[in-house]
This record gives C-alpha cells, sequence and structure tokens, in this order.
C-alpha cells in the first residue's frame, strides 16, 4: 500500500512536460522584461552606475581588449566602452520614446478629425498624410538633418512628422468604423459636441490598437536614430550612443571588436524586446475582444 501510494504521489510525466511547457513560456517574458529593465535603469541612472566616467581619455592606452579594469575594453581615445555603452542608453531611450509619443498623439489628432469629419477636410488631411508617407522617410531624415544641422531633437521631430501617418492611416480606418455604431448615433442625438464625441467615445475604443503601434514606432525611432548617428547626423561628436559608437568602433574592430558588437547587440535587444511586447499587447487586446 505504501508503495503503490508512494507511486501515486509521484507526478506524472505529462503534468511534468506541461510544467516544462508552461516555464518555456514565461522565460521569452522574463528575458524582455529584463533587457528594458536595464535599458531604463542604464538611461535614468547611467552616469551614475557607470564603472568610470564615459568622456575619460586614456590616449596612451589606446584601443585595447577587455581586461579586469575595462571589461568590455577600450576605443580609440582610451575611454571605457562599458560606461559610453551605459551612459548612451540614453539618447537610445528618450528618443525613440519622444518619437513613438508624438507620433501618437499627431497621427491620432489626424486620423480622429479625418476619420469623423470626412468632406474636404478629411480628404485634404489624408493626401497630406498620402504624401508623406509616400516619402522614403530614412532618405529624407538623412537629407534634412543632414543639410540643416540641427542635432538630435531636430532628428527626432523630423521623423515624428514622417511616422505619424501610419498611425493617421490607422486611426482614421478605426474611427470610420466606429462612426457607423449605434453609440456614436445616440450621442449624437443627445447633441454631445464632436470633440467630446471624439475624446470621450470613440478615442477609447480607437486607443488600445494605437498604444500597440506605439511600441512598433519606438522600435524604428531606436533603429533611425542609431543609423543616423552612424552617419554622423544627429548627436554632435564625443557624446556616448550607440550608432555613434559603432561607427567609431570600425576603426578598431580589430584590436576590440567589441566596441562594435556591444552597441549593435544593444541596438538589437532593446528593439526586438520591445517590438515583442507591442506584439504581445496587440494580441491581449484582440483576446479581451477590446480592439476595433
Amino acid at each position: 500500500m505504501s508503495r503503490a501510494t508512494g507511486l501515486d504521489a509521484r507526478p506524472s510525466h505529462r503534468s511534468l512536460a506541461r510544467d516544462a511547457v508552461k516555464l518555456l513560456r514565461w522565460i521569452p517574458s522574463v528575458i524582455v522584461l529584463g533587457v528594458i529593465t536595464v535599458a531604463v535603469a542604464c538611461a535614468i541612472f547611467g552616469p551614475v552606475i557607470a564603472p568610470q566616467p564615459p568622456e575619460a581619455q586614456d590616449l596612451l592606452l589606446g584601443a585595447s581588449p577587455p581586461s579586469p579594469q575595462h571589461l568590455l575594453g577600450t576605443d580609440d581615445l582610451g575611454r571605457d566602452v562599458l560606461s559610453r555603452l551605459i551612459v548612451g542608453a540614453r539618447t537610445a531611450i528618450v528618443g525613440p520614446l519622444a518619437i513613438a509619443a508624438g507620433a501618437l498623439i499627431l497621427g491620432s489628432a489626424i486620423g480622429l478629425v479625418a476619420g469623423f469629419r470626412g468632406g474636404k477636410v478629411g480628404s485634404l488631411l489624408m493626401r497630406t498624410v498620402d504624401l508623406i508617407y509616400a516619402l522614403p522617410a530614412f532618405l529624407v531624415a538623412i537629407v534634412l538633418a543632414g543639410v540643416i544641422g540641427g542635432g538630435y531633437w531636430f532628428a527626432v521631430g523630423l521623423l515624428v512628422v514622417l511616422f505619424c501617418p501610419f498611425d493617421a492611416r490607422i486611426v482614421r480606418g478605426a474611427t470610420l468604423q466606429q462612426r457607423r455604431m449605434p453609440y456614436v448615433e445616440a450621442t449624437r442625438l443627445l447633441g454631445m459636441k464632436p470633440s467630446a464625441v471624439l475624446l470621450k467615445e470613440i478615442w477609447p475604443n480607437v486607443r488600445p490598437l494605437e498604444l500597440a503601434n506605439a511600441f512598433l514606432n519606438f522600435a524604428f525611432g531606436l533603429v533611425y536614430l542609431a543609423s543616423l548617428a552612424f552617419l554622423g547626423i544627429g548627436v554632435p561628436p564625443g557624446v556616448p550612443d550607440w550608432g555613434r559608437m559603432i561607427s567609431e568602433g570600425l576603426g578598431y574592430i580589430e584590436l576590440n571588436p567589441w566596441g562594435v558588437l556591444a552597441p549593435g547587440l544593444a541596438i538589437i535587444l532593446v528593439a526586438a524586446s520591445v517590438t515583442l511586447i507591442g506584439d504581445r499587447l496587440e494580441e491581449r487586446l484582440a483576446d479581451s475582444g477590446r480592439t476595433v
């Protein structure tokens, strides 16, 4: 009896397999949240947690491989790569965050008005949006930011304008769907102002879809800003930035490949993590029936 009871108390192979599957499902989420947490912490507390001042130079040392004093080695000016990687998270996070927020606000405003008003106003807004949408965003950013030379925040503002057409098209399509709903007709019979209908009734139903898209805008903004910095546009020389670190690291890649690999992996990990969060959010919203 005791032996049979002991055998029954053991978990079955099927239950162990289910537990293993559940654990494996959680692993990507933990990794993604870990990457985002580390990146945000570096963006906020970078100068404090960096092991060395990112601008400190050691010209006698120059570019060197990893060592106990410099865990990721140094660049051609003898600056600590790990410290510059940590501090460089600020430009990698703040700029894309501003791009995602700006594109969300501007694109949502245009899409709501165009979808709800329609007519000549809606047509004019969407033709303008289509014109911007048809432009090659990255090439336009290179030309304008390179010629005008407005710096990092000029590049951020330019990308907000270039990114918002996609948001506007999404919101307009969702607004056209909502405009035909019975509750919108009811608000008109109650005498609600059009602005109140848009902000209090239609926008809450459209917002989840647009919030999920904001994560994708963040990822694209990160890659675009890093690419511009790689070309020497946006971030001024000397400022720690992942894209500029890759560009500078190519000159000494044989002496210290981590000068290129570390910022490149950081860009890939953060962009992929944010994209996965956006995809997961969209799936959750679709499952709960709150998407339009």
